[in-house]
């Protein structure tokens, strides 16, 4: 898999982890298990679109150097999302129904990718199609032996997939203990590569246009299809 292919997989990786933990439900006291399951799987059926700024590290195991990013993340189901890059270079990586487009305006290039082999995985598409169920997908549990919360209250979970169409063993994430609204999530992938993303100002269901997650190539820009 090329490093292009590579970088698209791990920006949808982030946004699923985004999608299905951004939350709404108040937590007035310590809850279940079961109850924050629940919460979760309730709050990402009644997902139509979210908006929210994130920063997204990388450590590369390979050459142990950091990558730090930052930037604005839509998503909209099925198959429309818009990872808009400011830092430290622009790039964008545009996702709709039909075609996956990363465009990087340094370069002036665009790399393309049909959709439907970006997500491959069929677990990637039952949960972005809005059909997937959390608890049959992953594994959940509370991160640190049982102990549902952190020192500031926070949900900590560890959700292993039942299938390995994500290509990473776990995914940890830390939820507010008020409104499940992720704070941080953490993965390491197959070549481990360590990537921690931190989301802020999440605002759901705000009737995103469709015209958002289209795309047409600047003049003068290159255009390389993927695999």
């Amino acid at each position: 898999m090329c490093r292009k292919s590579l970088l698209f997989m791990k920006l949808i990786l982030g946004s699923l982890v985004l999608t299905v933990l951004s939350g709404g439900l108040a937590a007035a006291e310590t809850l279940s298990l079961e109850e924050v399951v629940q919460g979760l799987q309730n709050v990402y059926e009644q997902t139509t679109d979210l908006k929210a700024n994130f920063v997204q590290e990388v450590v590369m195991s390979s050459v142990n150097r950091q990558e730090r990013s930052e930037g604005t993340v839509y998503y909209k189901p099925p198959h429309r999302m818009l990872w808009d890059y400011k830092k430290p270079a622009v790039k964008k990586l545009i996702v709709n129904p039909d075609k996956a487009y990363l465009y990087v305006p340094g370069e002036r290039a665009v790399y393309v990718q049909e959709t439907a082999r970006l997500f491959k995985s069929q677990l990637i598409v039952r949960l972005l199609n809005g059909i997937g169920k959390v608890a049959e997908d992953f594994r959940i549990a509370f991160a640190d032996s049982g102990v549902p919360t952190d020192g500031e209250g926070n949900y900590r979970l560890v959700m292993t997939p039942k299938k390995a169409d994500l290509g990473v063993d776990k995914i940890l994430v830390t939820l507010h203990r008020d409104d499940f609204t992720i704070i941080q999530c953490r993965f390491t992938d197959v070549y481990g590569n360590r990537t921690t993303v931190q989301f802020r100002n999440i605002k759901r269901n705000t009737q995103l246009s469709d015209k958002l997650f289209q795309f047409k190539p600047p003049a003068k820009t290159d255009v390389y299809p993927l695999p």
